[in-house]
């Protein structure tokens, strides 16, 4: 926690880390203590980490949690510097990740992924941002050594902001993903208009330039 005092180097600490892909199909929701001890994470274990890292430096521990239509959620951490408002996330998907400190509200951040998040099923439909702090009252969520679950029930179950997107826009994005993938296997697109607001990616990303 001493040495991770900012957004830029959170990010960096969580990307050099490998995706927890839960092998054997055990699901997993560990805390910080449990992130550091595994060397890995996924996004809403990514996501608490960064809270309990910057809430120790000042900042609130804020998520913002995406519902999409398939029910294939994510969660990243967002912070505010300046005035504007930026995110740290991990994901399989690179356009998933982290955003620079730039867009004007929450809204207009979550809005960044919307064209990231569609695939051969997702669609975001809807956002929320919590402080998970205030919202977990006494329960363990920072250092628990077991899985967190209440965190993820909580997210799923607290009101969604809706956010409309044009069937025919997504239709369009979601052709040029598959034709992506069949053009690539194994690799995941990044040609996205403003990607110059990402913060940067996992090297495991870098080839797929």
């Amino acid at each position: 926690m001493a040495r991770l005092r900012t957004p830029s180097a959170v990010q960096t600490y969580l990307n050099a880390l490998p995706y927890n892909q839960e092998p054997g199909g055990r699901a997993t929701l560990r805390s910080f203590r449990g992130v550091v001890r595994e060397a890995c994470a996924h996004c809403l274990e990514a996501a608490m980490f960064a809270a309990v890292v910057l809430e120790h430096h000042g900042y609130p521990p804020l998520l913002l949690s995406f519902e999409s239509i398939d029910e294939l959620d994510h969660v990243i951490f967002v912070y505010r510097r300046k005035g504007r408002w930026g995110s740290i996330a991990r994901s399989r998907d690179p356009g998933l990740h982290g955003r620079k400190p730039v867009f004007a509200t929450p809204r207009a951040l979550a809005r960044s992924y919307m064209d990231p998040y569609i695939d051969f099923t997702g669609r975001v439909t809807g956002y929320a941002v919590v402080n998970i702090a205030e919202l977990m009252g006494d329960y363990d969520w920072r250092l628990a050594d077991t899985n967190v679950w209440k965190v993820e029930r909580m997210l799923l179950d607290y009101p969604h902001r809706a956010i409309p997107s044009s069937d025919r826009r997504v239709d369009r994005i979601r052709a040029r993903y598959r034709d992506f993938r069949a053009a690539f296997p194994g690799r995941k697109p990044t040609f996205y208009r403003g990607r110059e607001r990402w913060t940067p990616l996992p090297e495991e990303f870098y080839d797929e330039d």
